[in-house]
């Protein structure tokens, strides 16, 4: 079965974005590891919001290599094609493409998303890049988790920058 590994940039104070949305303090440090963990995947999970910030990028995303790319929605009645949309019961689809052979896959984006899938308990591994910046407010990455979920350090990553990747497997009950 292929893991579903979020991998996200955070402040330190544990946020996504900063009061008025901005992602500007989210830096791309030289040596962050990325390559390495792009040849890991193959599919990425992102959400609504996500999706359409990113499809204004010419592109997609600086640096990012092509994706199998699922998005989950409750209110798109389409996508970009070669895409695929999600809707209606998250975990069945979501345990369906689990069980599919290949890479892993990245929950890239969206709180929203992360919290449900967190919620339902689909997935395996945290990645935090943890920047060096307290934004005192803005979107939480874990807002709106039901219960507690334990975790276990895996490894993790200092960088020039002061950049710090933390590597978490989550543990099942």
């Amino acid at each position: 079965m292929r893991k579903l590994i979020l991998s996200v940039a955070i402040s330190l104070d544990g946020f996504i974005e900063g009061p008025n949305g901005e992602y500007d303090w989210c830096f791309m440090e030289p040596d962050y590891s990325l390559k390495e963990f792009f040849k890991r995947i193959v599919t990425i999970f992102v959400g609504r919001k996500t999706y359409q910030m990113s499809s204004e990028m010419e592109g997609g995303p600086p640096g990012f290599p092509k994706f199998k790319e699922y998005i989950f929605s409750d209110t798109l009645d389409k996508v970009k094609r070669g895409a695929y949309l999600i809707l209606g019961d998250i975990k069945a689809e979501v345990e369906k493409i689990k069980a599919e052979a290949g890479k892993d896959i990245w929950l890239f984006g969206g709180a929203k998303l992360t919290s449900s899938i967190m919620n339902l308990g689909l997935v395996d591994e945290i990645l935090l890049a943890v920047y060096p910046v307290l934004l005192g407010g803005g979107k939480q990455l874990f807002n709106k988790i039901n219960e507690r979920i334990n975790l276990r350090m895996v490894k993790s990553i200092p960088y020039p920058s002061v950049l710090v990747s933390l590597v978490y497997s989550v543990e099942r009950h």
